[in-house]
């Protein structure tokens, strides 16, 4: 049985708004001026601590007390604006239909991941194969999580026929570090650098005609 990961923000959502509203709802709590969103979802893919350290170097060295105040907002916050890239939910059936096992492989905090898949009763497709930040001692580009989502879904051994799929670098390099093939979703805001990939998705459906039907 064959298994495709997918990135969370930037690949199933587009959380682009929430995300820089809770940055700048911290920053204001800390007296500073708000900075505009393509600025602070530039940061977005390594985590929270490197968000919140970049898109509020002023408080360099803080973090113990800004996670909290950033946490509370975007828990508050997190589902004001964001949505479902279209084909997702289809495309997420689709593969289901085909035998195809599931996991979801992101370095967005555990506790906004979860809420989010249930919100979107998206949960259902991934059952224990999600990994998020928090999850796993490292974090995408690391392989480490993505290894550790397939061993969440009975014990899958990650082979060259499953998916790495996502928006950013960390997504193609984690996904070529495990050995598997990499989709680069062009839709979403994460940044590629040089990084490299097996296809180029513009929209979500497109991975369909990659992924066949189990026998």
């Amino acid at each position: 049985m064959n298994a495709i990961f997918f990135d969370l923000d930037g690949t199933i959502i587009d959380s682009r708004a929430d995300l820089a509203a809770a940055v700048n709802a911290t920053r204001e709590k800390l007296g500073f001026a708000p900075i505009p969103m393509e600025q602070a979802i530039s940061f977005v893919g390594r985590g929270a601590r490197h968000l919140l350290e970049n898109a509020i170097p002023e408080a360099a060295g803080r973090f113990d007390e800004i996670w909290p105040m950033y946490k509370e907002q975007y828990a508050a916050h997190m589902l004001d604006t964001t949505t479902l890239y279209p084909g997702v939910r289809s495309t997420l059936a689709e593969l289901a239909d085909r035998g195809w096992l599931m996991g979801i492989n992101t370095n967005k905090p555990n506790f906004a991941t979860h809420a989010i898949l249930e919100h979107f009763g998206l949960a259902r497709f991934f059952g224990r194969g999600v990994v998020a930040g928090g999850d796993c001692p490292e974090m995408k580009p690391s392989p480490m999580p993505l290894r550790q989502a397939a061993s969440q879904l009975r014990g899958h051994r990650l082979s060259s026929h499953d998916w790495m799929v996502g928006d950013n670098w960390t997504d193609m390099e984690c996904g070529q570090a495990a050995g598997i093939k990499t989709a680069f979703c062009t839709f979403g805001f994460g940044h590629l650098n040089e990084s490299r990939y097996t296809i180029k998705i513009n929209r979500m459906d497109e991975i369909l005609r990659h992924c066949k039907a189990e026998e």
